[in-house]
């Protein structure tokens, strides 16, 4: 097994976008000719578009593209600027009179990162699908549905960690399965191969780590809306030859890689979701996909976590002397 980018697995390309200044961006992931998807939503808070495409008995075999974003349900939007530009490059399901393109998204939550009233738009969407087609310009940190990204949120934004978008990818034989993690939990984050906790709930006077979970086993008290919303955001990308009912269990599958990595995972908080596609005919088990999967979407949080930056007033893994420690 050796490592490769996420950018190797060819017929997707990815483009993303951001407002630095605002805290919130999309990013974009787009094949011309159709991928077969599966999604799997396990948080329970998700805000999404044409989700009902992916289960088993729709219609649809085929998407165009997904859309990951900021906003909350405010950057649901953002969709409509990337089928203006599928649209406007022919891309889509041919209906007679125009190609109609497949486009779904999943959106966390930064409102209280930057502006809560600067969010992804249909004009985003259309220049990070502009990017994805001309000028493929995905890179891990601060980016895309990463830019306004924060961790360990339990008591509010006053002690979490800025973290970002992170991706993985291997290739096994002619097999490759990669993941994109816009990593955005209500819980702390766990190095999957050493148990060490590398990002979270911080200290009141930022010296080393709380346990989110050990806080709330000390506060279990009825919360009736933790205002800092989050959910973290998965694409697994695989070049395997899969159906939409495989793909959906490859995606529940992965989750096993969020549960690994992030303690507690799937909160009423989070709208956790993982988005599965095959773009390729490569022979492949369905079980060893899945496996793979949540360990390329494990390693994707990591990377999520040590390739971010500080910023709007939240410190960053990188720049924290106890980190890694």
């Amino acid at each position: 097994m050796k490592e490769i980018s996420v950018n190797d697995i060819r017929q997707i390309r990815i483009g993303q976008m951001e407002d630095a200044e605002n805290g919130t961006g999309c990013t974009v992931f787009v094949c011309e000719e159709g991928m077969r998807a599966g999604l799997d939503v396990r948080g329970g808070g998700p805000a999404s578009r044409e989700s009902e495409l992916l289960k088993p008995l729709a219609a649809a075999q085929y998407i165009h593209s997904i859309v990951l974003a900021g906003g909350s349900a405010f950057g649901l939007g953002t969709a409509n600027g990337v089928m203006k530009c599928l649209e406007e490059r022919n891309i889509g399901f041919d209906v007679g009179v125009t190609k109609v393109p497949l486009v779904v998204q999943s959106d966390l939550f930064d409102l209280t990162v930057g502006s809560a009233f600067r969010r992804p738009d249909p004009e985003m969407g259309y220049a990070a699908a502009v990017h994805a087609l001309d000028d493929p310009n995905y890179r891990d940190g601060n980016y895309g549905a990463g830019c306004g990204a924060t961790v360990g949120k339990i008591t509010g934004m006053d002690n979490c960690m800025k973290t970002g978008i992170g991706s993985y990818a291997v290739q096994i034989g002619d097999l490759q399965i990669g993941a994109v993690v816009a990593l955005n939990a209500l819980g702390d984050v766990y190095d999957w191969k050493t148990g060490k906790q590398i990002a979270g709930l911080l200290k009141e006077d930022g010296s080393g780590f709380r346990d989110t979970q050990e806080y709330m086993k000390g506060n279990i008290e009825v919360v009736g809306n933790r205002f800092a919303g989050n959910t973290t955001l998965g694409v697994v990308i695989t070049n395997a030859e899969f159906r939409k009912p495989e793909l959906c269990k490859i995606a529940g599958m992965a989750h096993d890689g969020f549960a690994r990595s992030i303690r507690p995972v799937h909160t009423s908080a989070d709208g956790d979701s993982i988005y599965a596609v095959s773009v390729g005919n490569v022979r492949a088990d369905q079980d060893v996909a899945g496996a793979l999967a949540a360990e390329v979407v494990s390693e994707a949080i990591t990377r999520a976590v040590n390739s971010a930056e500080s910023a709007y007033g939240f410190p960053a893994a990188k720049d924290l002397s106890f980190c890694g420690k």
